[in-house]
């Protein structure tokens, strides 16, 4: 049986994919809810959120995921950062698994990748599990229902968290799969109920496609100024740094909470909402958010509840750290109805040094700043990969080398180019620990971080006095309203001050050993930053 508006020349057995039971095409929010708690796939929660678990895998899995490597992508593809799958052992895997699938009842949503029309990706998404379809048709954009009738993918993901891959069979590692196929524009998902996987591979691919247009793909949040659009501001970090807390302030207005690009027409958003933590989340700090996890038809991931009272647990971690809420942006009173922006003014590049090194602003030249982006410094938070329990520092380049096809220097070599046309003041903030290291500093006040961006983006920060970082080179600005001024010199938040030294050499020497990879490729300017 099928059923819901789909364009009746390309349905699933159109694209080959035939023997399943029941096809539900593009089912709005309450059908998606209806049919996941008929499944008993969720729990009907208070204001009518939909409460998940996701099992096994609370993170994505990016050991798990593999590119096929052909002809088309093999000088393209950054293959010490992507594993390579045989195009036969991806056939294979399609092959089974489409056979895995039928009998089943599937759920279809066709969406777009991207708010801006000339760039966008159009996307079929297919999932076994009802609140996926939901979770999906949140996270992308939403046609309008007579463009359904027309409707025709660019691109393919199939998503069958029942399905387990044999690695002997499949050319994998694992029982659990993400396999992305350039030539056959399928992606592949197996063994893993984490819905964060969808959205951040539609990320891979545009992350692929976009610089071949010389469109920059950003893992990054951003927002404008109210009823300025030419004064926006984007935000780069890895899971846990802030992007989306920082960008929904309510002083301006959010464009998106975490992907985006940035063309010749400025900056869009590559989805249609957020996906954002709630582990201790705040009513009173972030009150628009903790409102969605009462939201109807809001997906809460793998938080504890009262089964009695449906009261929720925001300080329980007993399933994991990365617990979460999806939503649409239209949840955010002060979201753009557009999702575009004008060319960035400023840039953030946002860190969470557990060390407690680095200070909780400092300003970059266009030349530091692409040290910084591709060195991506920070620490993965507990829960965002299975396996994390504490914050690890990392370096991850360009604040997302797990979404990264291509090598970090066509992204570094974009953005150069993009602030050299545009212009725009570049910034590094930790919202780290202070203090002292992980286990004996604190973390960063988020009120502080939110004092300085405000001034950073006003331009009262530019005004005023800096000094000169002795480790980075950078500058540091000496004041700010709101802000304790020894917050702003983190050697004077430590008791000892020779133990800071010793720590802040240690992670110099860090940035110098992860950058040294990258000196063949870049610029003398970029050198010189490197070396301080």
């Amino acid at each position: 049986m099928n059923a819901g508006r789909v364009n009746p020349k390309h349905r699933l057995e159109d694209q080959g994919i035939s023997g399943l039971g029941s096809v539900f095409y593009n089912q709005i929010e309450p059908a998606l809810v209806q049919a996941a708690v008929e499944r008993g796939e969720g729990t009907l929660g208070k204001g009518g959120a939909l409460l998940v678990t996701t099992g096994q895998y609370t993170g994505r899995s990016p050991k798990d995921k593999f590119v096929v490597r052909s002809p088309a992508v093999e000088d393209s593809i950054w293959w010490e950062n992507n594993a390579p799958m045989t195009p036969e052992a991806f056939d294979t895997l399609y092959d089974d698994m489409t056979a895995h699938m039928k009998g089943g009842d599937y759920f279809v949503q066709d969406l777009y990748g991207g708010a801006d029309a000339e760039h966008r990706l159009d996307v079929r998404v297919i999932t076994e599990l009802a609140w996926h379809g939901l979770f999906i048709r949140h996270l992308l954009r939403r046609p309008e229902a007579a463009e359904l009738d027309a409707f025709v993918p660019d691109w393919t993901i199939i998503n069958c968290p029942s399905f387990k891959a044999d690695p002997a069979r499949h050319g994998c590692r694992t029982e659990t799969v993400i396999a992305l196929n350039f030539d056959r524009k399928v992606i592949l998902i197996g063994n893993t109920a984490y819905a964060g996987e969808n959205k951040k591979s539609v990320f891979t691919l545009l992350n692929y496609i976009l610089p071949g247009k010389d469109v920059m793909a950003m893992h990054c949040s951003a927002n404008h100024a109210i009823d300025n659009p030419d004064d926006s501001a984007v935000f780069f970090g890895l899971s846990g740094t802030g992007k989306t807390t920082l960008s929904a302030d309510p002083s301006r207005t959010l464009i998106g909470d975490d992907e985006h690009g940035w063309s010749d027409n400025g900056i869009f958003n590559f989805e249609g909402g957020c996906y954002a933590k709630t582990i201790k989340l705040d009513p009173a700090a972030e009150p628009e958010i903790y409102a969605t996890t009462a939201r109807f038809g809001s997906v809460v991931e793998n938080m504890v509840f009262d089964p009695e009272t449906l009261e929720l647990d925001f300080e329980d971690n007993s399933l994991t750290d990365n617990t979460r809420v999806a939503y649409p942006l239209e949840a955010i009173s002060n979201a753009s109805e557009s999702s575009l922006g004008g060319h960035p003014k400023n840039i953030v590049m946002l860190t969470c040094d557990a060390y407690g090194v680095l200070p909780p602003i400092a300003r970059l030249t266009p030349a530091q700043a692409m040290y910084h982006f591709l060195s991506g410094f920070t620490s993965k938070v507990a829960g965002t990969e299975r396996g994390v329990t504490e914050p690890e520092p990392t370096f991850s380049t360009c604040f997302g080398a797990p979404f990264m096809p291509r090598r970090p220097e066509v992204y570094g070599k974009l953005l150069q180019q993009k602030i050299a046309d545009h212009g725009a003041t570049c910034w590094l903030v930790n919202t780290g620990w202070t203090g002292g290291a992980y286990g004996t500093g604190s973390r960063m006040p988020i009120h502080a971080t939110r004092a300085l961006l405000t001034a950073a983006l006003n331009g009262a920060l530019e005004a005023g006095e800096f000094r000169k970082d002795p480790n980075f080179g950078f500058d540091v600005p000496v004041a700010c309203d709101d802000v304790a001024d020894v917050l702003l010199d983190p050697r004077r938040t430590w008791e000892d001050p020779a133990a800071y030294d010793a720590q802040a050499e240690k992670l110099v020497q860090m940035f110098a050993d992860n950058f040294a990879q990258y000196v063949p490729f870049i610029d003398e300017d970029v050198k010189a930053a490197a070396l301080g």
